[in-house]
């Protein structure tokens, strides 16, 4: 028991760790770009004509999510992707001790089960109705790679 406890102290001070040693780059994860209104997200992308990038996550317990965030949404690559117009972003979170209103905590539950999430973090790519055409987790690599990853995936987008 306690053997599993300490694992779970390194893990979580490795990530810490790492997140502090990567420095040198722009902290860039700005909110305002991520939307947490599905509705308005899908009217969005309608109107752009563009894809919606659907972020499921535990923003404040999960490690992987938390790896993701750090390692890729927070970076001036990512940065350029999300204003690059290509996508709208969406962010379903479902923190542990952040407040979150009813209404949102209803939406985020029920786009778990439309899109049925059994693990965060998940990124699901859709149309501008909600449909979806790709899928992808956390993937090591940095900010770069996962951004031409979603390129990759952006081109199984419906025309």
């Amino acid at each position: 028991m306690r053997s599993r406890f300490m694992k779970r102290v390194l893990f979580a001070g490795a990530i810490a760790m790492a997140a502090f040693c990567e420095g040198g780059t722009a902290q860039v994860k700005e909110q305002a770009l991520w939307s947490e209104n599905f509705t308005q997200a899908k009217a969005e992308a309608a109107a752009k004509k563009v894809p919606v990038l659907i972020l499921f996550s535990g923003s404040d317990w999960c490690p992987p999510c938390q790896m993701l965030d750090q390692s890729v949404f927070r970076k001036k690559e990512f940065a350029d992707f999300a204003s690059s117009g290509k996508v709208v972003l969406f962010h379903a979170d479902f923190p542990r001790n952040k407040v979150q209103t009813d209404e949102l905590k209803k939406q985020n539950r029920q786009l778990m089960q439309t899109y049925n999430i059994d693990g965060v973090p998940t990124v699901v790519l859709t149309d501008a109705a909600g449909k979806e055409f790709a899928r992808t987790g956390y993937r090591p690599g940095g900010a770069a790679k996962y951004v031409a990853h979603l390129e990759e995936l952006l081109k199984k987008a419906p025309k």
